[in-house]
């Protein structure tokens, strides 16, 4: 019987655990950390072998196969070992795709990911199509191979996850944008990053799709020194394009080769969804659903009925007249960015965190034109306060949420915007980005 081992007790590990379990593998799971309450009973009753709190190497080292959780980086002191006994290394997507013949969507990109995942989903699903949503979104892609292998799978990817494939190849792969985030992860390279990116498509062949941004100058730029086997189809909102999606007259317009008798247009005042980067989103999403033959008519309704992704823009409450934004899902600077170009208003801008190597320069344009106050939330606030020193506006220093509300409050006028979109990763002073979110929004509530 071969071994199975998994680092890392999360969604995917456990997912993992439960698939390799129902395939025959001899399973052990093993997280330094400590497993959550459901996690450990779930694996129990599997008859799965896990621990936690340690890594107890004989038992990892015997593996035939390791499952890395996407949060453990190739630097770890395990991962080395098995590496240099030449242990196959993957990630879940890798495993659980071994096991599906089902068509999948695999959607990466620095910013956009979640809501184009659930978009595409929704549309999906409101067409009638039995369609499975996973991957990097919080649900296990492995646990719902195991349990219910739906035709269809729409799986939000991350760069983490693209490292540890070796087969994997979407039919529909979409590439949203490349700007520099995770970049202690790739040796502080860019090109690392770009390159992971582009996995998705490393393995696709002359029958898949790859939809791309043919504004993302990065994406642009690798495309003209790399060829690729799979059909791609490019979307733009700065230039009409003889094939794929564009912008003209505020519709969007999608033409595809194989389907030239129906070119669908969409209004853009009729998608639930604002500002640029949602038109972006939703015409990536738009043009995928075209390739599964979901109807034009279909398509224009689930738009028009989508709700966003939480902690993504997400309006809380007004208070005062003043209205408070949760987009704590907001941990690079392209999302922020995203953000303060979405919002119309004066904005009190709640920022901060874990950083991660972030250059906030191309925030300033924003700060001056729209912000009137930073509230900054961190352990260490330094590399804020001193990007933002010079930009003239008032700022604050805060260690908890219910600080930072309260200061941005009295900061706040009539017609304002209250916008918690921090630009860093949430690991200082809270559990995850959604436990940030959530703060927030009980933080408002208290108002």
């Amino acid at each position: 019987m071969k071994r199975l081992v998994i680092l890392g007790g999360g969604e995917s590990g456990v997912g993992t655990a439960i698939l390799g379990k129902q395939k025959g593998w001899e399973v052990f799971l093993s997280d330094k950390n400590s497993l959550k309450p459901h996690y450990r009973e779930t694996l129990t009753n599997k008859g799965i072998e896990w621990e936690e709190g340690t890594h107890t190497e004989e038992k990892i080292l015997s593996a035939d196969v390791i499952m890395k959780s996407p949060g453990i980086p190739d630097k770890a002191p395990i991962v080395k070992k098995a590496r240099e006994k030449g242990i196959r290394i993957i990630s879940e997507i890798e495993f659980a795709s071994e096991y599906t013949h089902s068509l999948i969507v695999g959607i990466t990109g620095s910013n956009g990911k979640t809501t184009t995942t659930l978009l595409t989903h929704h549309i999906f699903k409101e067409a009638g199509l039995q369609v499975g949503l996973g991957g990097n979104i919080g649900y296990s892609f492995a646990e719902l191979v195991a349990t219910e292998n739906p035709p269809y799978y729409v799986l939000e990817i991350s760069s983490f996850q693209l490292d540890g494939i070796e087969h994997f190849a979407p039919h529909i792969a979409i590439l949203l944008n490349i700007t520099p985030d995770h970049l202690d992860r790739y040796d502080y390279k860019f090109e690392n990053y770009i390159a992971s990116k582009f996995r998705i498509a490393m393995n696709q062949t002359e029958n898949d799709y790859l939809i791309y941004d043919a504004d993302d100058p990065v994406i642009e730029e690798w495309l003209q020194h790399h060829t690729l086997k799979a059909k791609l189809i490019p979307f733009s909102i700065e230039k009409e394009l003889p094939y794929g999606a564009f912008l003209k007259d505020n519709k969007i317009h999608i033409m595809l080769e194989n389907q030239t008798a129906e070119t669908t247009e969409i209004d853009v005042e009729e998608i639930s969804l604002r500002g640029k980067h949602n038109i972006k989103n939703t015409m990536a999403a738009s043009v995928a659903a075209r390739l599964v033959n979901i109807r034009n008519n279909s398509l224009r309704d689930s738009l028009k009925g989508f709700k966003g992704a939480d902690h993504r823009l997400e309006e809380v409450k007004v208070v005062d007249g003043v209205t408070y934004v949760n987009d704590s899902k907001a941990t690079n600077v392209n999302s922020v960015y995203f953000a303060l170009d979405t919002i119309k208003t004066p904005i009190v801008w709640i920022v901060g965190g874990q950083d991660k190597g972030n250059d906030y320069n191309a925030l300033l344009p924003y700060v001056h034109e729209k912000v009137k106050a930073i509230v900054c939330l961190g352990v260490d606030n330094e590399p804020i306060l001193r990007s933002f020193s010079n930009s003239g506006k008032e700022m604050i220093e805060t260690q908890s949420m219910d600080e930072a509300v309260r200061i941005a409050k009295k900061f706040a006028a009539e017609g304002d915007t209250v916008l918690l979109s921090p630009a860093c990763a949430s690991f200082d002073l809270f559990k995850s980005y959604e436990d940030r979110g959530d703060q927030f929004k009980a933080a408002v509530a208290r108002l």
